[in-house]
């Protein structure tokens, strides 16, 4: 190769080399500080967009994920209430089935219905004051049924609907058909007393068949969740491959492109002196 002062190609060539290692160093570094093999189109731009994609759907299974869980807790506040009301309706059934003894003074009767009485407001109370997020559950405000989004689309397949049924009026005149004084003073009556325990069973089976009801919605809701962690778990494994990076092979590329730079730059300083040597035939 020639000796020229004007033009250095060696030094060019390795200002070149220091360059692309420089570069590929760079790349490791952040590769490996971010954890990410992509980390800007640039990098891969068919990768890129693809990893985004996948991002926007984790991202949506995340919040329908969420709205299957705020569904299952909305069912599982009715149903607790409910399991309130029951406790309250066995009581008072065993308080009637006491009334029909007719061993009872009238005094005890007087004690006992005022018992009933108490429990039939307390039912009424839990009626008209359960809620969730602000929405009566069991007073019959709820009229439409609800949708709960479960998928990242809107078809049907997308929605777990709860029907309105599930939110019928629990208040004890819906359930025991009368209003409360006077089916507290059946109850303590000696000649109704008996009438009444029918009229209670029939509350109690009634609420029975609410809450299985409920049970199977909660069962579609716990399906929905599970389906969704299924598909999380697979969508954010192939997110990993695309988007990922591999710190082993990347700090082999570190180890690679920094010695390649050491060198790099300990032979610009020789070729640099290049120009020095020609001027020596002068």
């Amino acid at each position: 190769m020639s000796l020229s002062i004007v033009t250095n190609v060696q030094s060019l060539k390795v200002q070149q080399n220091l360059t692309a290692a420089t570069n590929t160093l760079n790349t490791a570094i952040e590769r490996m500080t971010t954890g990410y093999k992509i980390n800007s189109a640039k990098d891969d731009a068919a990768g890129y967009s693809i990893a985004s994609q996948m991002e926007a759907k984790l991202s949506s299974y995340d919040v329908a994920a969420n709205n299957a869980q705020i569904g299952l807790d909305m069912l599982t506040t009715t149903e607790e209430n409910y399991s309130l009301i029951v406790d309250h309706l066995q009581r008072i059934r065993d308080l009637t089935e006491q009334a029909a003894n007719g061993t009872y003074s009238d005094d005890s009767r007087a004690a006992i219905e005022a018992e009933i009485a108490s429990r039939l407001a307390e039912i009424d109370r839990v009626a008209g004051s359960a809620e969730y997020n602000g929405m009566l559950l069991m007073d019959g405000s709820i009229n439409d049924d609800i949708n709960i989004q479960v998928g990242i689309d809107g078809s049907a397949n997308s929605k777990v609907t709860l029907g309105a049924t599930l939110f019928e009026s629990a208040t004890a005149q819906d359930l025991l058909g009368s209003d409360n004084t006077t089916f507290a003073g059946a109850c303590t009556a000696a000649d109704t007393a008996a009438d009444q325990l029918s009229l209670l069973d029939a509350a109690i089976d009634n609420i029975s068949t609410r809450v299985t009801n409920l049970g199977a919605s909660q069962n579609r809701l716990e399906s929905a969740i599970d389906s969704i962690n299924v598909t999380t778990e697979n969508l954010t494994s192939s997110l990993s491959t695309v988007k990922d990076a591999d710190i082993a092979e990347e700090s082999t590329r570190y180890l690679q492109a920094q010695i390649l730079q050491s060198a790099a730059t300990t032979l610009l300083s020789t070729a640099n002196q290049t120009p020095a040597v020609a001027l020596e035939l002068i």
